[in-house]
């Protein structure tokens, strides 16, 4: 018998936290997949060298042309920059999977093209269906590409889905940890410094991702995402804390039954879910000790003190460009609070005063999206500017 032919995989965001896991998953199936483009769009270029050379991709692509300065490249292989960089990996010829784990609306282009041109995108880029849900989901509910989601909550969802007719579910419930805040007062979040938002209590992620689960702001784009995957009204979207951060979602059926799926809180299980769809495959994750597990809790979310998920449910109800406002305001509150130029509770301020005001018009384009990105932007900079400690 022939050997099976490896699937070819476009890594968009190779030295992020999802990016990094991908490769540990990778590197247990070399039998499996191989690695064709390594996409890197911010800084760690020491550890970007490193990916190249263990992986030996035939295209590199970095965001800067000042990233390259130093960069060797293995024997064959091309440097190529920008989006037009990333639109090329993903329509590579020999490129199956195209994992799309950039942060924020980056990859939006490449997640289009990827999904045009009939590959499967393993998306953790939550963001792009935050932002142009309106556009991407036909592309692959006509069967030109398919999108199995990364986020835990999500893949958790999929699989709880998978052989169940719609007309039987109730809703989706997403389970959210509850971030290290979970029980301060308004004065103690008040005084929130990055250090502190940083310091997640279940999860390890990127910064971006981790100050958004302390404001519940991760859960709210959460929930727009789930409304694109699944095709589920918003009010029948829930969300509960769950701070150990062991079942990763649930759906409730219409007879009152509960599906859930569970495991440790690490992102290598729902990664290589996605890249071995449909069949399972080691992902280097020890199972849960069922006898060693801490009491499972459940709780409400608190929309006054973390107004930003309540936020999110307003804009998915608005529609239009609105998710994609909220998201990029979201993005320019998170990097002025990490370089301490606004207060953790100025975050919600910022995008609710861009939200407040917006004129949403259909998502109906890519370049109606990106405007509306680059708008909500500008003006929750001017926010944050007038916010400024």
């Amino acid at each position: 018998m022939a050997p099976e032919a490896l699937r070819g995989i476009a890594l968009l965001g190779s030295t992020g936290s999802i990016g990094r896991q991908t490769l540990e998953v990778v590197a247990l199936h070399r039998d499996k997949f191989k690695v064709i483009a390594l996409a890197a769009w911010g800084g760690h270029m020491d550890l970007f060298q490193e990916q190249v050379n263990r992986f030996s991709p035939e295209l590199v692509v970095l965001g800067k042309p000042q990233k390259a300065q130093g960069l060797t490249l293995p024997s064959g292989a091309r440097l190529v920059m920008g989006e037009k960089g990333l639109l090329e990996a993903v329509a590579h010829p020999q490129v199956s999977i195209v994992v799309a784990a950039m942060v924020g609306t980056a990859g939006l282009s490449a997640i289009y093209l990827a999904l045009r041109e009939g590959k499967r995108v393993a998306l953790a880029n939550k963001e792009a269906l935050v932002a142009a849900g309106e556009l991407i989901m036909p592309l692959a509910e006509e069967g030109k590409g398919e999108i199995i989601p990364v986020d835990s909550e999500h893949s958790a969802l999929f699989q709880c889905l998978l052989g169940q007719k719609r007309e039987g579910v109730d809703c989706l419930w997403l389970t959210a940890s509850g971030g290290p805040f979970l029980n301060a007062t308004q004065e103690e979040l008040d005084r929130v410094t990055p250090q502190e938002a940083l310091a997640h209590p279940v999860w390890s992620m990127g910064p971006k991702i981790t100050v958004d689960s302390a404001t519940l702001m991760n859960k709210g784009l959460e929930v727009i995402e789930a409304h694109w995957l699944f095709s589920m009204e918003p009010s029948r979207i829930k969300v509960v804390i769950h701070p150990q951060g062991l079942i990763h979602s649930l759906v409730q059926f219409k007879d009152g039954a509960l599906l859930a799926q569970v495991g440790p809180p690490d992102m290598r299980l729902p990664i290589a879910y996605a890249l071995g769809f449909p069949e399972r495959i080691e992902s280097g994750v020890r199972p849960l000790n069922l006898t060693r597990c801490p009491p499972l809790t459940f709780q409400a979310p608190d929309t006054s003190r973390f107004p930003l998920l309540a936020l999110a449910y307003r804009a998915l109800k608005v529609g239009g460009t609105a998710p994609a406002a909220l998201n990029a305001a979201n993005e320019v509150a998170v990097e002025a609070f990490l370089k301490r130029q606004i207060t953790f509770p100025q975050l919600a301020q910022v995008v609710e005063g861009v939200m407040e005001n917006w004129k949403s018009v259909p998502a109906d384009s890519l370049d109606v999206i990106k405007e509306a990105d680059q708008e909500a932007r500008h003006q929750a900079r001017e926010l944050a500017h007038r916010l400024r400690v």
